[in-house]
């Protein structure tokens, strides 16, 4: 090998490579499977077909046509729950699943399989007073969250049944949600209102709470409200305040609005979209809210 050749590149000969490059180890920039990580173990079971988040040992009661049912809740999560059991319901019947307390939230049937039901929770927060404090808690907030809201006028096609102060009375849903922020143990969660009344509320809560604990629920709008958890299934739970709250404080705080639509999913029987809890559209609302205070 001549050297001199070698490090001043004359010679027109191909020289022998001294030193061959490493091949390169380790993970790259851009590659995330780069490196193989090897399994402790291997898999001993099929789990994909496992119930994921399973509760066990818990029980239900399932309110359907006024007539109370004994379920296991098999899951509870994301706005809805798995149970099993006898339950003479349809598809889209209307029943109330209680976990505890005020744990009392309405839902609807939205599949049923091997003695098995699918419950998809009621979207608003519900407001549990009087008709005349909902009225005007809701009033209150659309006055100063929404002031734009304004009725749609009816088409030729399409004729919209104009709502009355007797519709309020009978349950006519609002498409609102209220959410909030959870202070516990040195951490903050956001969660979401199912209820809430003078004395408490039933959250969806990302993290598991203890029976006991006391946190501090914040709504926005200067509105915190000390609390003791009274049950938590799964990523519901029950707080019961500290001192009685005044309702109207809701307006302080600005909610979400609900999907007015839901879209029929494609393995059900085919259909139009529809709205199916029956929200109010926050015009209607209004004008409904309107009506009853001048009856």
């Amino acid at each position: 090998m001549n050297i001199r050749a070698k490090i001043f590149g004359t010679g027109d000969a191909e020289q022998p490579v001294l030193i061959k490059a490493k091949a390169p180890r380790g993970a790259r920039a851009d590659a995330l499977n780069s490196v193989a990580v090897p399994r402790a173990e291997t898999r001993r079971a099929n789990t994909r077909e496992d119930d994921r988040h399973r509760l066990t040992d818990e029980r239900v009661t399932v309110v359907h046509k006024r007539r109370p049912y004994d379920l296991e809740l098999i899951n509870l999560s994301g706005g809805g729950a798995m149970v099993a059991g006898e339950l003479p319901a349809k598809l889209w019947d209307r029943v109330e699943l209680r976990l505890g307390g005020d744990g009392a939230i309405e839902c609807a049937v939205c599949w049923v399989r091997d003695g098995r039901m699918g419950l998809e929770f009621a979207q608003e927060t519900r407001l549990d007073c009087s008709v005349g404090e909902q009225a005007k808690v809701l009033r209150d907030v659309i006055a100063r969250s929404f002031p734009d809201a304004e009725f749609e006028a009816a088409t030729a096609d399409e004729p919209i049944a104009k709502p009355s102060a007797a519709e309020l009375r009978k349950g006519a849903r609002h498409p609102l949600i209220w959410s909030g922020v959870l202070h516990h143990n040195f951490e903050s969660h956001p969660v979401r209102l199912r209820n809430i009344s003078s004395t408490g509320a039933m959250i969806e809560c990302p993290v598991a709470l203890r029976v006991g604990a006391e946190p501090l629920l914040e709504l926005g709008g200067g509105v915190e409200l000390p609390s003791t958890v009274t049950w938590a299934v799964g990523d519901a739970a029950g707080l019961h305040f500290a001192q009685e709250f005044d309702l109207s404080l809701l307006a302080r705080s600005r909610p979400e609005v609900a999907a007015q639509q839901w879209e029929r999913p494609s393995y059900l029987e085919s259909g139009n979209s529809f709205d199916q809890w029956q929200h109010m559209s926050l015009g209607e609302l209004r004008q409904s809210l309107e009506g009853f205070w001048k009856r």
